[in-house]
């Protein structure tokens, strides 16, 4: 067959049959198996021969021409492309862990293990892929893609480790131009006033179930700590003699010890997860937007709303039950107003008892909104 090769008539092409692509002569794409692969048809010495270039969803068909754009040089210089293979050195996947090695000296650990979800993660879909082969469309479609899975905050987080990655690609020599220059950044909004209503966090406790993710939720809306705090949870971080989550300074984004007195309601989900590893559910978890989506299908008049979402509720709510702000911040584990400054240098109490009040007091309004009818 004879045709335009796109991403439409590749996933189209019926198995055992080959498409032969009309703006470049001898770019075709095989479909044998489950799997479309994209190739070469070249003459040289007198004779046809045919390359592999690779397969498609590893390589776009962007990729791909590129690629026989490539090749089709070489042939013209004489040089036979069957010689010479992609070494694993020229692939965006094998150049990711010395990348990453140089970094840790420079970067927080927690910015290290943030760099490596976006770039290990994320960006799997251009591993396999040769770094010169990379063009501002194929990462523009990566993070749409993203964006549309994580919402505009993620997209924007990758964008910018994307980009500090080629950056060090060229520094290397072994790109010359950054493809994610010229990529657009997703309006993230003003997603920092969002405060869901008794009604929205009504639908939302309704919706969890008895799975871990239900229970990260309920522990997220509680204490009010990040998600990576709650979702990293380790069992030596857990003090159930003084009753606190302890997070250490390497898990706090301010890098500071942080005490969280738990509550009756905190305490009882923890002591009933089953200790099967160091990490509270097993192990850290990494399936965010795939469970969240789960949960938003269950839901019903919850506009869209974000996880951390959770966090400034629980310290919105927890002022208006009465909490003064500096506990509100000290339970946040914020260094600002109150504990900012010379103040913050001095006073070095750290409000426990009145912590403990405030998320008892939080936990207890949490329980009258999920079941009204229960209270008084």
């Amino acid at each position: 067959m004879i045709g335009k090769i796109s991403k439409q008539t590749v996933e189209r092409l019926p198995t055992n049959s080959v498409l032969w692509d009309t703006t470049l002569i001898g770019f075709g794409v095989r479909k044998q198996l489950r799997h479309p692969h994209y190739l070469l048809r070249y003459r040289l010495n007198g004779r046809q021969r045919f390359q592999t270039i690779g397969r498609h969803g590893a390589w776009t068909p962007d990729t791909a021409r590129k690629e026989a754009q490539r090749l089709l040089g070489l042939v013209a210089t004489r040089v036979d492309p069957a010689a010479e293979r992609i070494r694993p050195a020229e692939t965006f996947g094998a150049e990711l862990n010395r990348y990453l090695e140089r970094k840790r000296s420079s970067l927080k650990p927690k910015s290290i293990v943030e760099t490596q979800r976006h770039l290990l993660m994320q960006s799997k879909p251009l591993h396999h892929l040769p770094l010169s082969g990379i063009d501002r469309r194929t990462v523009a479609t990566l993070l749409a893609e993203i964006e549309q899975g994580s919402g505009p905050v993620a997209r924007n987080r990758v964008r910018s480790s994307l980009s500090a990655f080629f950056s060090f690609a060229i520094r290397e020599g072994l790109i010359e131009i950054n493809p994610v220059s010229g990529t657009g950044k997703a309006n993230e909004g003003n997603g920092r006033d969002r405060v869901l209503s008794e009604v929205e966090l009504r639908a939302i406790l309704g919706a969890l179930g008895e799975d871990e993710f239900s229970d990260i939720i309920r522990l997220l809306l509680l204490t009010g700590q990040r998600r990576t705090e709650i979702g990293s949870l380790r069992w030596s971080e857990v003090d159930l003699v003084r009753g606190l989550i302890c997070l250490p300074p390497d898990r706090c984004k301010n890098n500071r010890l942080h005490e969280v007195p738990m509550s009756r309601q905190v305490r009882q989900i923890i002591e009933r997860q089953p200790r099967q590893n160091e990490c509270v559910w097993g192990k850290a978890w990494n399936t965010w937007s795939a469970d969240k989506e789960k949960l938003d299908r269950r839901l019903n008049g919850v506009a869209d709303w974000r996880l951390h979402d959770c966090r400034r509720s629980a310290a919105t709510m927890m002022c208006e039950l009465g909490t003064q702000p500096y506990i509100v911040e000290a339970i946040l584990n914020h260094y600002s107003g109150h504990r900012s400054g010379v103040a913050g240098l001095y006073n070095r109490a750290r409000y426990l008892d009145q912590m403990r009040d405030a998320l008892q007091g939080w936990a207890d309004k949490i329980d009258a909104i999920a079941n009204p009818s229960h209270t008084a």
